[in-house]
């Protein structure tokens, strides 16, 4: 296992396309619902225990081996936004590109057969972590530090907030990243041996409805 590996997965500036994803800040900054340091860290504490969770989940059952198509389907139905299903198949097919790029993989490789269009983000993280010879601990960290990042970087951009104030949002948080991410391995762990009803079905309404909203605007700064 590398850490330098978890590194360069985790990186936000590996081409994988989340840059140009706010993870629903920008529909929540124009809603009025992030307007400070205060009301980012609510926000990405409530995206982290609830749409976060559910990532985490599927990207370290991939990462123990646990099949691709049936966890697409489950990440599929844990989706409601159809907004939101076309951005995770969108940031799932630029992170199989880059994936496979940087780590040939035959799993990648059929996946990337499987679902030409992409599949959920999650999924490809996690056999992503897997060809890159890391393990479902390291891809539910990943996936929950990407969930909680995004907004925390885009709303920098939305609201000009201070960057100090951001990285200290993402500091605080630390803590109950690190039980969540452990949580999310014992869940993958059941998600291979009873099949993937065990993954959790936590929902976050205002951002389902906050991403169809979105969708539907004219100008828009982040893809979503």
């Amino acid at each position: 296992m590398s850490r330098a590996a978890l590194l360069v997965l985790a990186d936000g500036r590996f081409p994988a396309g989340g840059h140009a994803h706010s993870g629903g800040a920008e529909a929540a900054v124009r809603a009025g619902r992030i307007t400070d340091a205060a009301s980012l860290e609510a926000f990405c504490r409530g995206r982290l225990h609830t749409s976060g969770v559910v990532a985490a989940c599927v990207a370290a059952a991939a990462a123990l081996g646990a099949d691709p198509g049936e966890l697409d389907r489950a990440a599929d139905a844990r989706t409601p936004s159809p907004a939101l299903r076309v951005a995770a198949r969108r940031l799932g097919r630029q992170l199989t590109r880059a994936a496979r790029s940087t780590w040939p993989s035959p799993e990648l490789d059929a996946l990337a057969a499987s679902f030409p269009k992409g599949a959920h983000q999650p999924v490809v993280l996690g056999l992503t972590a897997r060809a890159a010879g890391l393990g479902a601990l390291d891809a539910a960290y990943c996936s929950l530090y990407e969930g909680v990042s995004g907004p925390a970087t885009a709303v920098v951009r939305l609201l000009g907030l201070d960057p100090f104030d951001a990285t200290g949002v993402l500091a605080r948080l630390a803590d109950e990243v690190d039980r969540a991410a452990a949580d999310a391995v014992e869940v993958a762990r059941r998600v291979v041996t009873d099949g993937v009803d065990a993954l959790p079905a936590r929902s976050a309404p205002l951002l389902e409805i906050g991403a169809e909203a979105h969708a539907a605007w004219a100008v828009r700064l982040f893809a979503s």
